[in-house]
């Protein structure tokens, strides 16, 4: 799904909101709860918040096991062993928070009744005792300052290793759906960007394109140079398609499948997509792939692309049917070239 960068304050003020949530509920307070209220209140997963508001019609207060099913089903999975590490810290981080905030609790009810003691010494006038007594909130006035700055610490300290924690989870849930070879999204990424380019909730673009890219004659480069070379080919197309879309807002790149490879493009023109693939078939055509164990260099890598513009109704399969059916006429008229569909 598409995320946003935010500054210190909003994140600061989503923090708050996702604790609040997380206090109005009976899910206990770790890493999942904390991920689908976050997710929640910062309105970037609809789909989420559409199911959300409709679970708090029958319940009100969500328990774990709807706030499990939520967070699988909306939200990228994560491996155990990073959810155990950042549970455990989820945990320590809260456990340190209650604990100043119950210090902080029994500082203000001492406080408390010192001023009760200090208002009746001033009601009976016994200046010895209101002497006393005046010694005694001082030092209570103080203790309880202190209480204060410690638990603001603590809550400054707290909100920092959150934000840690949300972070650990992002990188961790952007490397599920990232290929490891390639560093542009995997299939799972692709599919998730596309749902999200054909979501009218989440889009208001008039125009959304999808290309799609084959690399040619693929077999014959590892048939004839090996797998580890032809890795480099595969690694070296991800590199020209995240400079390609680097500077265009929203745009994604996935690996789609083997030797083929996607790009979506919200927001763009057919045309400006259509020069897109262009530009992209070009620039593979420019690079020079080496052996590493000699100084040969592999024949000029090419690629065919097939571009198609979300139509009014479009479904996944109906726009990826059309990019796929102009890919095969790049195909089938000579490859190394972009066509229409």
């Amino acid at each position: 799904m598409i995320r946003y960068k935010q500054t210190r304050q909003q994140s600061a003020e989503l923090l708050r909101l996702a604790l609040a949530q997380i206090g109005q509920h009976d899910a206990a307070a770790n890493p999942t709860t904390y991920a689908v209220w976050y997710e929640y209140v910062s309105g970037t997963n609809p789909r989420l918040s559409a199911d959300i508001d409709k679970c708090l019609v029958a319940e009100p207060r969500l328990g774990d096991a709807t706030v499990e099913r939520l967070y699988r089903e909306h939200i990228a999975e994560i491996d155990e062993a990073t959810a155990e590490r950042v549970r455990e810290s989820f945990g320590r981080v809260m456990a340190e928070l209650s604990q100043s905030a119950l210090r902080t609790g029994d500082s203000a009810n001492a406080f408390g009744e010192r001023l009760s003691q200090l208002n009746r010494s001033l009601t009976q006038a016994d200046a010895p005792l209101l002497s006393s007594q005046l010694s005694e909130t001082l030092a209570s006035t103080e203790q309880m300052q202190s209480s204060v700055a410690t638990l603001q610490q603590q809550v400054t300290r707290s909100h920092q290793e959150i934000e840690a924690l949300r972070d650990e989870l992002e990188r961790t849930r952007e490397d599920a759906v990232r290929c490891p070879l390639t560093r542009v999204l995997n299939r799972k990424g692709f599919d998730q960007r596309l749902r999200a380019m054909l979501d009218p909730q989440q889009t208001t673009a008039s125009s959304n394109c999808l290309v799609l890219f084959d690399i040619d004659h693929f077999k014959k480069v590892n048939d004839t140079h090996g797998h580890l070379l032809g890795d480099r080919v595969l690694a070296t197309i991800g590199e020209v398609l995240g400079l390609s879309i680097r500077t265009l807002p929203g745009a994604s790149a996935a690996r789609y499948g083997g030797e083929e490879f996607a790009v979506l493009l919200p927001g763009r023109s057919l045309d400006e997509a259509t020069a897109l693939a262009e530009a992209v078939r070009k620039s593979v055509k420019s690079v020079k792939i080496k052996h590493r164990t000699s100084d040969a260099i592999l024949g000029n890598i090419s690629v065919s692309a097939g571009v198609a513009a979300l139509r009014a109704g479009d479904d996944e399969a109906a726009v990826i049917a059309r990019a796929d059916a102009a890919l095969y006429r790049s195909k089938q008229e000579g490859r190394d070239r972009v066509s229409v569909g």
